[in-house]
């Protein structure tokens, strides 16, 4: 087992410890707030291009189109009534932690796309970010986010593979949390 994977594995352990009544009381106001399951398992692409099903907090209604929030004609006639809210304050990532547990995800690496973003995984393929575990965070995140342009993204993630150390998983881990905070990056 590598340090990073146990690094993930440890972490993981005591947030899902030390979060569990947060996570059951978001679960339970998604449920209160909009019809639907308070899960939403989107196909996301993993290490090699795998597909795997990653867990959210649903902050938009049943039967919104799975693409890109930005490609959506008008992204907030989607939200839940606490799907701002969960996204600004990134809570509908916490199920993740499922995914880190699992092995498909780590705290920190390249987010990962949705399956249809053929553009972006192209650009990681051609730039060997594909061979990276997907994260809960990444340098991209913390340089932009939801306000990057794909090629900015992939270059942030192609200097994530070539800079990658658990020191610099400790900064950017650390750098989210500032952003988070401030909510800075959330365009929806």
């Amino acid at each position: 087992m590598s340090l990073k994977r146990f690094f993930d594995l440890l972490l993981a352990l005591v947030a899902a410890v030390v979060l569990a009544v947060p996570v059951l009381l978001v679960a339970l106001a998604v449920r209160l707030t909009s019809p639907g399951p308070a899960l939403y398992w989107s196909d996301r692409v993993g290490r090699h291009n795998k597909i795997f099903k990653m867990p959210k907090f649903r902050s938009m209604r049943v039967g919104t189109p799975a693409v890109a929030t930005h490609l959506l004609a008008d992204p907030k006639a989607h939200l839940t009534p606490i799907g701002s809210f969960l996204r600004k304050s990134s809570l509908d990532e916490l199920p993740q932690l499922w995914s880190i547990l699992a092995g498909d995800m780590s705290f920190v690496g390249p987010r990962p796309a949705l399956f249809n973003q053929h553009d972006l995984i192209a650009l990681r393929t051609q730039s060997g970010v594909h061979e990276l575990v997907p994260g809960l965070t990444g340098w991209a995140q913390v340089n932009g986010r939801d306000e990057l342009p794909i090629p900015d993204k992939v270059k942030l993630d192609a200097a994530y593979l070539q800079r990658q150390s658990l020191a610099f998983d400790i900064r950017i881990l650390w750098l989210t949390f500032v952003k988070v905070l401030r909510r800075d990056g959330v365009s929806h």
